[in-house]
């Protein structure tokens, strides 16, 4: 079975995150390493990186991810470029640091770029990222976006076409984010649209790369190409594809991170109706 899990608030140091995660029954969690909005974090201390894997090591969580920075473009213009390959350098240190499996990348927008020209210049940014973190084994997970405003990663193929553009880097991933899929066009909200995304995945990428899912409902409508996320249930997706997920054994031990409202049922709420499901599976 899949690890259940949510974004959870590092408010008070990083290692709070960890006790938080815990009071929810949290199996997984992901988090962000600094603040998403700004290009530079300060470094981390001993203190903070000790504290962190202390509170990790007893917790029993059995993944942790980070999401990079919002404002990184892998695929911007060249001054763009630049700053967002020195800050996911960074951020891969730092998971490095503090014990974290893995970071969460949007891909990054073509703005005024055409969309090959955009897929270059992300797959070559990537390649002096893995190039120059190689020793830190990190992986970077691509993540599935909705494609509004000339984001890339709207669909599986893109991401594959990126991922063989670097020969199949054993380092590089897929976060599979259901609501944003929903959003770029994909049916997800049935069983056998889940089977034809999961089909999709394991011949474009192949399912061993698909190392994290990012859950929620989407307020818009499929294809509306927004992300608006929304609680389980509560949207245009419906509650099928989110069982489907947490008890499929193809994703055992895959971290399957909630990014639903804090408002309302909250974590809790959502988490407790996805142990509900997994366990009527």
């Amino acid at each position: 079975m899949s690890l259940l899990g949510a974004h959870i608030s590092v408010s008070g140091g990083l290692h709070r995150a960890i006790e938080r995660a815990v009071a929810l029954g949290c199996e997984a969690m992901q988090i962000f390493t600094r603040n998403p909005l700004q290009w530079h974090g300060k470094s981390l201390s001993e203190g903070e990186i000790s504290a962190f894997r202390k509170a990790l090591l007893s917790s029993g969580m059995k993944s942790v991810v980070s999401h990079a920075s919002y404002l990184i473009n892998l695929a911007g213009d060249a001054h763009v470029r630049r700053k967002s390959v020195d800050a996911l350098k960074a951020e891969i240190g730092r998971c490095y640091q503090l014990g974290i499996d893995a970071v969460v990348l949007h891909p990054g927008s073509s703005g005024d770029a055409p969309p090959m020209s955009a897929r270059g210049a992300l797959a070559a940014s990537l390649r002096e990222i893995l190039d120059g973190t190689e020793e830190l084994g990190v992986p970077v997970l691509l993540e599935t976006m909705a494609g509004q405003g000339g984001l890339l990663g709207s669909t599986v193929d893109e991401l594959a076409w990126v991922i063989d553009a670097l020969d199949w880097d054993k380092r590089l991933g897929v976060c599979a984010d259901l609501c944003h899929l929903f959003g770029a066009g994909i049916d997800v909200s049935t069983e056998g649209g889940y089977e034809r995304l999961v089909s999709s995945l394991s011949r474009h990428v192949g399912l061993d790369r698909v190392m994290c899912w990012h859950i929620s409902d989407n307020k818009g409508g499929r294809g509306d190409r927004v992300d608006r996320h929304a609680h389980l249930g509560e949207g245009g997706i419906g509650i099928v594809p989110f069982g489907m997920l947490v008890a499929d054994a193809r994703f055992h031990d895959t971290p399957v991170i909630l990014e639903t409202p804090k408002d309302g049922p909250g974590d809790a709420g959502n988490l407790a109706l996805l142990r509900k499901l997994r366990g009527s599976r």
